[in-house]
């Protein structure tokens, strides 16, 4: 269970760089992936949770419903919200039935890529819990030198199934332990049903000047 909320703001240095570095082949003859490891810090609950402007935040919610019910409510830069639902809103009647699902997740990666390139931040609701998943949106950021953000909303042990609980308990044990900055996420949260009405904003600012 995460302690109660502070109160205060979390900030997050506009600095955080992560350890990406460039593919280099294998000896026998594979792609070595890349190294996108950094320290994680792993949060706690508070009313404002502040980013750096540029980030990638991960909003991973295996119920759709509260991934976006989170994004609406607590996201400012609206345009910064990219998720496959909208892709695929866009897209569907242009491209055959049975290629949508791929199309739409290439067109939501290029869309990721293109705004991190150009320093805009990004926020990917999903309901994926996947490592594999996680680590396309990673790996855009990292070759941008973006900061990588997580944040897991939990929902009551009855909404998921069976297979579903297993990735999410794999998932939650992995953040907790702060194991999420080897998949490259700088700061990771996890939220619950009785935390997730703690956050009452996300934004993507520099820290207020103390002068």
């Amino acid at each position: 269970m995460a302690n109660p909320p502070s109160g205060r703001s979390v900030k997050i240095d506009q600095d955080e760089r992560g350890g990406w570095s460039s593919d280099r082949p294998r000896r026998e003859g594979g792609e070595r992936p890349p190294d996108v490891s950094v320290r994680c810090h792993v949060l706690r609950p508070t009313e404002l949770l502040r980013y750096s402007p540029g980030s990638l935040l991960l909003v991973v919610a295996p119920v759709a419903a509260d991934g976006e019910r989170f994004v609406t409510r607590l996201i400012e830069e609206r345009g910064a919200v990219l998720s496959i639902g909208k892709v695929r809103e866009l897209i569907t009647g242009r491209v055959p039935e049975a290629e949508l699902d791929a199309r739409a997740a290439e067109l939501l990666e290029a869309a990721v890529a293109k705004r991190l390139g150009a320093r805009e931040s990004v926020v990917v609701p999903t309901t994926a819990l996947d490592g594999e998943t996680r680590a396309r949106f990673v790996l855009a950021a990292a070759r941008q030198k973006r900061p990588r953000h997580l944040v897991l909303i939990e929902p009551p042990r009855e909404a998921i199934d069976d297979d579903a609980r297993g990735e999410l308990n794999a998932l939650r044990r992995a953040l907790e332990s702060g194991a999420l900055g080897d998949e490259g996420f700088h700061t990771a949260l996890r939220l619950g049903p009785a935390t997730v009405g703690d956050v009452r904003r996300v934004v993507f600012r520099p820290p207020p000047s103390d002068d």
